[in-house]
């Protein structure tokens, strides 16, 4: 099968392996002219990152490289990005590497024409207008990583590095004008990373597709999401270089982050403060916590999962498939509880409100509420 293509939805990606070779004509495009180049620390002096700005020195374009980015960013990495962007006379932003460089990218882009503080345009009702349009810069978004999707989200993820809470900020202009997903990238990965991060791109099709939103598109996109996760992450994590498992496992993660526009629920409320709070990976929290949510939210999801297990290969319904979720989380050396990541119970307090105010309780089929919020962190640490 030849696993390359040019797609509009849910925004122009330019999807197969060899297409980083395309970035300054996808600059060309969208009218950026003086790129910067936002990253990880960690990303900065790979090889991936040298060839995709190799691609830019070679078509003439003046560019820099910004690379002070956390694992989970906060308004002190923003500040320092916008800094270099403004200093540079930069006029758009290549957002590349996992979901922080992606996010951060992003953010950089969208907040170097604002007058406001980031956290007036939290995802909260119609906060986003408050957002001068006009004043966004292009993004391209290149993923390195095969997890997050966040190349196909009008959101990012910025952490308060005061509060220790995770703010999702929203705009529709958000979205990059181009995505380039090149699976030759994400290749390098180290067997802990493609784990977490596809299973971060599992948990998001999961949510989706256990949210009680209507939205039939959404639901068709997150069970076939799950699908390639299941078929695919084994692969890529025995065989680091078997690019088709690559390809639909970027496939799957820009599936999963399509789909979670239909909700999120328990698994992210719970993830996105434990990461605020002690740091942990996104994607592997992710998953420690799903099993409790599943059974949590047994209910009311057991029979859209008892049509689904079948076309997902998977037997016993239900019950199989929350058999199968610990499997699978075991077969990637995946802890079983939050405590083995450093999770420690005496902030449960603290994790259940901050969880309480997480957009996606809305999207959790059982409504989430302090006692049942805490039961979960505690079945969970």
């Amino acid at each position: 099968m030849n696993l390359s293509g040019n797609w509009s939805y849910p925004t122009a990606i330019r999807f197969g392996a060899g297409r980083i070779s395309e970035l300054a004509e996808a600059c060309a495009q969208v009218g950026i002219s003086r790129p910067l180049l936002v990253t990880d620390r960690g990303l900065a002096g790979l090889p991936i990152t040298a060839r995709a700005l190799d691609c830019l020195a070679a078509a003439g374009l003046e560019h820099a490289l910004f690379a002070e980015v956390d694992p989970n960013p906060n308004e002190v990495n923003l500040a320092a990005g916008i800094e270099a962007c403004k200093a540079g006379g930069h006029d758009g932003v290549i957002a590349f590497g996992g979901g922080s460089g992606l996010d951060l990218g992003k953010m950089v882009a969208f907040m170097a024409g604002q007058t406001r503080p980031v956290w007036d345009f939290e995802d909260i009702g119609d906060w986003w207008t408050r957002a001068d349009a006009d004043a966004i810069a292009p993004i391209i978004a290149v993923p390195t990583t095969a997890g997050t999707g966040s190349e196909v989200g009008r959101a990012s993820v910025i952490t308060n590095s005061a509060t220790h809470v995770k703010k999702i900020i929203f705009h529709p202009k958000v979205l990059p004008s181009i995505v380039i997903a090149d699976p030759e990238l994400t290749v390098g990965m180290p067997d802990i990373i493609t784990a977490g991060t596809g299973l971060d791109a599992f948990a998001h099709c999961v949510e989706a597709f256990s949210s009680p939103h209507y939205h039939p598109m959404s639901q068709g996109i997150a069970l076939e999401g799950m699908r390639l996760v299941i078929d695919n992450l084994p692969r890529a994590y025995e065989t680091p270089d078997d690019i088709e498992a690559r390809a639909h496992m970027m496939s799957a993660a820009a599936m999963g982050a399509t789909a979670f526009q239909k909700g999120l629920g328990a698994i992210h409320a719970m993830s996105h403060p434990v990461g605020a709070v002690f740091n942990t990976h996104h994607g592997t929290t992710n998953a420690v916590c799903m099993p409790a949510v599943l059974a949590l939210n047994a209910p009311m999801i057991r029979d859209r999962f008892e049509r689904a297990t079948p076309y997902l290969g998977i037997e016993g319904g239900f019950d199989g498939f929350c058999e199968f979720v610990q499997a699978f989380n075991d077969s990637f050396a995946i802890p079983r509880r939050l405590g083995e990541m450093g999770v420690t119970g005496e902030r449960v307090n603290d994790l259940v409100a901050m969880a309480l105010e997480d957009p996606s309780c809305g999207g959790n089929p059982v409504p989430l509420t302090a006692d049942n919020l805490r039961a979960l962190f505690e079945a969970s640490i």
